[in-house]
């Protein structure tokens, strides 16, 4: 009760509780990996960082984590400056790796000993998060005798043992099953309903939507999207894409009967078949060529698209989450360029 009526005073004292990131950058050397990006964590729940390596995910995850210093803007949790030592924090980094030749448990001890943990609260806090994550039968174990599954298990025990406020989560399901991945997420629920603040990085959207209200999508370190997602999706609907190329590609698209919804500074948005895509042109000695990317929900969904009459082949080498297309010319004169890329050709060739 105490602990609440002075968060209550805290807060009447006009304080901003959370991480606040106010027009931040980085750069190293020529390369601005961070421009001018802005985002705030103000209620406990899963905040989204999503882009394609090199978007800058990771750059921001160390400069709120107070690992590198940013050259501008400002980063405050609970309205005072980020530093190591300021939060309380939890971090599962990309970069994998545990100690191979110590034991699970003494490695765990370790940790949250540096956390500054008594040593019952650190038992305690095992024998919790072992169950939880079902590698109680590990503990005694050398990490080199695990599943690269259950080494990044033990990894993200690592990052919440101590009970952090800030929980942030490098690309977290990476490389795990779908047993596991189930697994992990449970426990980020909890982490939520139990009152922490959690920043989690992915490639793609699927891997976060499910936890995030709020997103901020980056490319090459500038802010695309922002804001709350189900408003996000809502503007952005399904079966439409943004395409910007500085090739006029209106004839084309004309042609192959894709509808146009808007024309404006070379940005199409385009409709096909009423499915998600996205259209590369190609140029200089590739020109004439396009990919369309289509994305599926399911292997039933890709089984059941009907490839449209402007494809001459599919591409794709993944299994059912999408499926690319060529259309341009004829298979075999697009064999050659294929083969640059790593294509393969998994359908028939039919006629434009």
């Amino acid at each position: 009760m105490h602990y609440i009526m002075d968060e209550e005073k805290t807060k009447l004292k006009g304080d901003t509780m959370g991480l606040t990131l106010k027009e931040v950058s980085k750069s190293f050397g020529t390369n601005k990996a961070v421009d001018k990006v802005s985002l705030t964590l103000d209620t406990p729940g899963v905040y989204g960082l999503l882009g394609t390596n090199g978007a800058g995910k990771t750059t921001i995850i160390r400069m709120l984590l107070g690992i590198i210093n940013n050259d501008s803007g400002e980063i405050t949790w609970n309205d005072k400056k980020v530093s190591r030592e300021a939060v309380n924090f939890g971090y599962l980094p990309e970069e994998r790796g545990v100690y191979q030749k110590i034991k699970i448990r003494n490695q765990l001890m370790y940790f949250g000993e540096l956390k500054g943990m008594k040593k019952e609260d650190i038992i305690a806090s095992i024998d919790k998060w072992s169950k939880k994550l079902k590698v109680e039968q590990y503990m005694n174990m050398t990490a080199d005798k695990l599943s690269k599954g259950n080494q990044q298990k033990i990894q993200f025990m690592i990052a919440i043992l101590h009970n952090p406020e800030l929980v942030v989560l490098d690309e977290p399901f990476s490389g795990l099953d779908p047993v596991n991945s189930e697994l992990l997420k449970n426990i980020i629920v909890e982490l939520v309903k139990d009152g922490k603040y959690v920043i989690m990085s992915a490639h793609q959207m699927p891997t976060i939507e499910e936890f995030c209200e709020n997103i901020l999508i980056l490319n090459k370190g500038k802010t695309v999207l922002q804001g709350n997602l189900s408003e996000i999706k809502e503007g952005y609907p399904a079966n439409r894409l943004s395409l910007n190329t500085k090739q006029d590609v209106t004839k084309y698209i004309e042609e192959n009967d894709m509808e146009i919804e808007v024309v404006a500074n070379n940005n199409y948005k385009i409709k096909i078949n009423n499915h998600l895509a996205e259209v590369d042109i190609f140029q200089e000695k590739l020109a004439g060529l396009v990919l369309i990317d289509f994305e599926f929900t399911s292997s039933i969904e890709k089984s059941s698209f009907k490839m449209p009459e402007i494809a001459l082949a599919d591409v794709t080498q993944e299994e059912f989450l999408a499926g690319g297309f060529l259309s341009g010319k004829s298979y075999n004169d697009l064999a050659n360029n294929l083969a640059k890329f790593n294509y393969q050709k998994l359908f028939k060739e039919q006629s434009c």
